[in-house]
């Protein structure tokens, strides 16, 4: 695969500039012919214009009028690098720039008419068959006293035009050769420059594909190719974090599996050989319900987390009363407050308080909420619910004053099956999962969700909603 793609490049660079090449040779050859050959006329009609319009032409009447008007033709000749006939009505040549002294010998061209010629001023050819070559031949009639003396013609032969166009030609060849050859060049040294850090690239993305995340992408420079290895880079390590996250995830599964299913295990077969006798099996099957309620729990709190991470832009958006709910949420913990002497303070922004939000999931962020802050409250304590609008959006908070959250801790706590206490809580019966159902349900919302915690004082959960908006 090595240098495909800059054999690549310069297949089609050196396809590119042969046609460019043909191109400047065929169609730029006959647009610098065609260029040539109308400055050039334009030109050779102008400087005849202004000759058969001088007075002289005008008197020739004898010889010595005939060779003062040769002299001017001649310096005319010499200048164009052209050959100057004037022709009478008849055909015959009076004066020849090619046979100065030749003026008692006068030619007669058959079939002179420049009728013939057309309209142009200017037409290619022989001349009636009067040169061997093709000429660019300029005629203009030379008045006397309203009536046509005669005619004035420049020829100029073609073969001046084309050895003109040809040197043109070869400097623009030899320009755009010059240029092809420093574009081929500056065309290597990229893709050179290209090559080298797309290996790296495909490299690695080998290694990350062999699962090699470790491996880096050295590429260090600022462009697009930079930001691909750093991208890539970036990919890998969130890869590796991912990898490493699963590998917790299981593990932390594993064990809150484990235990429920090793009690329910050891208790039931300690009832069926007899190990447990009989007036003590319904407490024992008491705590296998408590450890089937446990895993059952574990369960739904895994397919919550599931399903939020499935449907994160998805949600079910509507308009509610949030203060409403949070009165509805806490009367469900009214007879577990009522056993543990907690009261339940609502300090409310309003008697409602409109939010737009995911009526069913920011019920569970709500129920999980003061579900942890009732099981980490002392008894004969209180817990406090307040909303209230800040910088245009609705700010809900649950402050216990229980146990409280060591702060070396406080950044683990939004982890899957963490729990602040090593020996997995002081709650058996808890899964680790709530603070991250609260946090993944408040992410997928676009809000924020905070802690602040006194370790021995208590602890305040805050998230943010959006208001809803009236009209």
């Amino acid at each position: 695969m090595k240098g495909r793609l800059l054999i690549k490049y310069l297949i089609a660079y050196i396809l590119a500039s042969a046609a460019a090449l043909i191109l400047v040779i065929t169609l730029g050859s006959k647009l610098i012919y065609n260029r040539i050959l109308d400055g050039t006329s334009r030109r050779l009609y102008s400087e005849v214009n202004r000759v058969a319009n001088d007075a002289s032409m005008k008197r020739i009447k004898d010889e010595e009028s005939l060779q003062q008007t040769m002299s001017v033709l001649e310096t005319l000749a010499d200048y164009e690098g052209a050959r100057i006939l004037y022709i009478t009505e008849g055909g015959t040549i009076l004066l020849d720039t090619a046979n100065p002294s030749d003026t008692a010998k006068h030619t007669v061209i058959q079939n002179f008419d420049p009728v013939a010629l057309g309209s142009s001023y200017y037409t290619t050819g022989n001349f009636f068959g009067f040169f061997e070559e093709d000429q660019l031949t300029v005629i203009m009639p030379v008045s006397n006293e309203m009536q046509i003396s005669g005619y004035l013609s420049i020829h100029m032969p073609l073969s001046a035009l084309i050895t003109e166009r040809e040197a043109i030609l070869r400097v623009v060849l030899l320009i755009l050769g010059i240029i092809v050859a420093l574009f081929m060049v500056v065309l290597v040294f990229i893709s050179v420059s290209f090559q080298r850090p797309l290996t790296k690239i495909v490299a690695g993305a080998k290694e990350f594909a062999a699962g090699n995340l470790n491996h880096k992408i050295e590429v260090k420079s600022n462009d697009e190719l930079g930001e691909l290895g750093s991208t890539l880079n970036f990919m890998a390590s969130e890869l590796a974090k991912t990898g490493e996250s699963q590998r917790n995830f299981i593990s932390n599964v594993s064990h809150d599996f484990r235990s429920p299913l090793t009690s329910i295990k050891g208790y039931v077969e300690a009832i069926l050989d007899g190990t447990i006798p009989h007036e003590m099996q319904d407490h024992y099957l008491e705590i296998v319900v408590n450890e089937t309620k446990r895993l059952e729990k574990l369960t739904s709190g895994i397919l919550t987390l599931n399903d939020i991470n499935a449907k994160k832009t998805s949600l079910d958006l509507t308009e509610f009363d949030i203060n409403g709910m949070i009165k509805a949420t806490a009367e469900l913990f009214e007879g577990i407050c009522t056993k543990r002497r907690i009261s339940i303070d609502l300090i409310l922004a309003g008697s409602e308080l409109s939010v737009l939000a995911d009526y069913g999931k920011i019920q569970q962020v709500l129920y999980n909420l003061l579900d942890n802050a009732i099981k980490f409250s002392r008894d004969n304590s209180s817990i406090e619910i307040e909303t209230s609008i800040r910088r245009e959006k609705a700010y809900i908070s649950v402050t216990d004053h229980g146990t409280g959250i060591p702060s070396g801790k406080l950044n683990k706590i939004w982890d899957r099956f963490y729990k602040v206490d090593a020996s997995r809580g002081r709650d058996t019966k808890g899964t680790g999962l709530g603070l991250a159902i609260v946090r993944d349900i408040i992410d997928a919302h676009g809000q924020t969700v905070n802690v602040v915690s006194t370790e021995g004082a208590g602890s305040t959960f805050e998230f943010t909603l959006d208001l809803a908006k009236h009209d």
